[in-house]
């Protein structure tokens, strides 16, 4: 001990009265939200980054502190959060439908546009596909299927448990792209005697749909690709799991002010004017 306060330049009364004293009133504090850092990042299944454990603090449990400490205190204790990961998508021949959307995916109200895609991921026994459609107003999830093979009926599928949790105006928008899936005529019939209007992107362009992307981006990132998948119902389960529990009720989403889907839609009917 002599050794290393000479090499320190400390006095070694000075060490043992350091060693002895207790901890100071900050570093409680930031012990207690670096247990709290822990436990949020576990919950959000390791996903969420210094921003999104900031807003759960904050928005979630009412606690005051700064941004840049929670960046400093995951930083130091190697807590990460999960960068995001883009997919290529293919191309298609035959254009069919027009755009009514125009890259504008901002909508002031639940149900004037909802945003679908087909996405796939192997599992020892075979792929798994999942359709979703989303409403561009809160990012939730409002319609979605799961199945061992890309058909007509997948896509059919999710838009018809749209359509019955949402009850849509007669103006509401499903925008999608070429896939032979949306381009089906069980498809159209569905969404067309619902009172639904198709719209499609310009061809083999992924920014004409790039909400449904970017939601694929970080489903990707934070679910489908940190593990091998046994089973396609291990699978499938994982995917009902982030879906319907995770990233509708408990996910916080920058644009939306840090608040969950469901958090900020109940907001928009508490502020909308009544009719």
């Amino acid at each position: 001990m002599q050794l290393a306060c000479r090499v320190l330049g400390v006095s070694e009364s000075g060490f043992y009265d350091w060693r002895g004293r207790a901890p100071s009133p900050r570093a409680i504090r930031q012990a207690w939200l670096v247990d709290l850092i822990r436990e949020i990042h576990v919950e959000s299944f390791q996903v969420y980054g210094a921003p999104r454990v900031h807003a759960e603090l904050t928005l979630g449990r009412g606690i005051t502190v700064g941004h840049n400490t929670i960046a400093l205190l995951m930083r130091r204790n190697g807590i990460k959060g999960l960068p995001n990961r883009r997919r290529p998508r293919p191309k298609h021949d035959t254009p069919t439908a027009v755009d009514l959307v125009d890259r504008d995916f901002a909508r002031a109200a639940p149900n004037q546009l909802w945003v679908t895609d087909i996405t796939e991921h192997p599992t020892r026994e075979g792929k798994v596909y999942c359709a979703v459609v989303l409403d561009v107003h809160s990012r939730r999830v409002v319609g979605w299927s799961i199945d061992s093979s890309q058909t007509a009926a997948l896509a059919t599928n999710a838009l018809g448990m749209a359509i019955s949790n949402r009850s849509p105006l007669s103006d509401t928008v499903i925008h999608s792209d070429h896939g032979v899936q949306f381009t089906s005529w069980t498809f159209t019939k569905r969404a067309k005697e619902s009172g639904l209007l198709p719209s499609m992107g310009s061809i083999g362009d992924c920014y004409d749909n790039a909400m449904i992307e970017s939601f694929w981006g970080r489903v990707q990132t934070e679910l489908l690709d940190r593990r091998r998948w046994r089973t396609r119902l291990e699978l499938a389960n994982a995917l009902f799991e982030y879906l319907e529990m995770f990233h509708n009720r408990r996910r916080r989403h920058t644009a939306l002010g840090m608040l969950t889907p469901i958090e900020y839609e109940l907001r928009h009917a508490r502020i909308a004017p009544v009719a």
